[in-house]
């Protein structure tokens, strides 16, 4: 019988977008259907790349395109960052099932369903992209998420508590914005696609929070205390706002770690 962690291994490494989203859809229903075991002991390789198209080309943050909504071409750069976002929250979810060893079961079934997820959401933007006139890959794009993956691949603890809990959660933040500018420029179908990457992302970010403090227990520290120790070893200027409270609520933050949201670290 064929291993989860070493098939999202697999879908992991795969550089096609298409196949990609194939193997994850495949990995789940064998998942779904008992058709798949699970060792949680297996130690994986202490660091992958993930496979990924040519294109698009990546470049430092400042230098990917502005995104106007006023045309086509505008919001199809806008849907084109989304889409790469997505694409990478694939491989970040499939790096979360298959690099930490001795977590519970749960872990790997929350983190595999984000993956089959994060699989839809891609394709949903990639197939408005198309609509707009083009293709994922036409534009430039930067490689900040898996940075961050890179440097939390040797703890599952700061792994949860900065990716999903900082980096996803942005998304949170800055939907609503998108949204309304989306509306503005009549492009109603993006708006509903959002809706539902929206609805998603506040579990996604739900899932990272219940495992840091899963991870934190273990370790019997205090959730708060770390996660400010945390940020003020990788974001020392704070993080950006604004910030979509309701939604982050919504995914489990509680009312002192939102408090820390507009504090600098010393």
């Amino acid at each position: 019988m064929n291993e989860m962690r070493h098939m999202a291994t697999e879908c992991l490494n795969a550089a096609d977008p298409d196949e990609k989203l194939r193997g994850v859809r495949a990995l789940m229903r064998s998942w779904q259907q008992g058709n798949v075991r699970l060792d949680t002991k297996v130690a994986m390789p202490s660091l992958c790349q993930p496979g990924r198209p040519d294109k698009p080309s990546l470049v430092r943050g400042s230098d990917t395109p502005r995104r106007g909504f006023g045309t086509s071409e505008g919001r199809a750069i806008m849907m084109h960052a989304i889409a790469h976002i997505e694409f990478n929250a694939i491989n970040l979810a499939l790096d979360a099932v298959q690099r930490f060893a001795n977590m519970p079961d749960q872990y790997y079934t929350d983190w595999l369903q984000v993956a089959f997820e994060e699989a839809y959401h891609f394709e949903l933007v990639r197939a408005h992209l198309r609509h707009l006139g083009g293709e994922y890959g036409d534009y430039v794009a930067h490689g900040g998420l898996w940075e961050m993956c890179e440097k939390t691949a040797h703890d599952v603890l700061i792994r949860m508590a900065l990716v999903p809990r900082v980096l996803e959660a942005r998304g949170l933040d800055v939907t609503p914005g998108i949204q309304k500018k989306l509306a503005q420029a009549n492009d109603h179908n993006a708006v509903s696609i959002l809706d539902i990457i929206l609805r998603d992302e506040i579990n996604h970010v739900a899932i990272g929070n219940r495992w840091y403090r899963y991870c934190c227990d273990q370790r019997d520290l205090d959730t708060v205390d770390t996660f400010t120790t945390l940020l003020a070893e990788f974001y020392p200027k704070g993080l950006m706002g604004p910030y979509n409270m309701v939604a982050r609520e919504q995914a489990g933050f509680t009312a002192s770690e939102l408090s820390l949201l507009n504090q600098p670290s010393s």
